[in-house]
């Protein structure tokens, strides 16, 4: 029997815009634009685009699993917008930048026993080691 195991994003996703709200801060989004992306394309720069993602800012803000879906004012032009969880680069505030950032392309990994997930780690471990590539966090406090 095999498990889908989801992305642990969304749920950051929501988490760090919520902390950034709880706290006054304002949330940006940043996204890698792509052919899903849903976004005024005259503000993408070098394929990426921050959004503010502020209640103030936008309305009908939805975050779920799938994607960050919203309606926001650009140049007085009211859009709707769509960003697939997938091209979410990043969340953070404004203020003092803090927040938590992805790497792209990490798709829901399929396991269908325990053993092949811990055979999946130690080969996805010995990459890292090979290539000297160290993921870092980002401390929220």
């Amino acid at each position: 029997m095999a498990n889908t195991l989801g992305s642990t994003k969304p749920y950051m996703v929501r988490a760090i815009h919520e902390w950034c709200v709880d706290n006054a801060l304002t949330p940006h989004l940043l996204v890698v634009v792509n052919a899903q992306t849903k976004v005024p394309k005259a503000f993408v720069k070098n394929g990426e685009i921050v959004l503010n993602l502020n209640y103030s800012a936008t309305k009908d803000l939805h975050i779920d699993n799938d994607a960050v879906v919203f309606s926001a004012r650009f140049g007085g032009v009211a859009q709707n917008l769509y960003v697939p969880m997938d091209a979410v680069r990043g969340i953070f505030a404004r203020e003092n930048g803090q927040g938590m950032f992805f790497e792209l392309g990490s798709p829901a990994q399929t396991v269908s026993d325990e053993g092949e997930a811990e055979e999946a780690d130690v080969k996805k471990q010995s990459k890292q080691d090979a290539s000297k590539k160290r993921p870092s966090l980002t401390i929220v406090k």
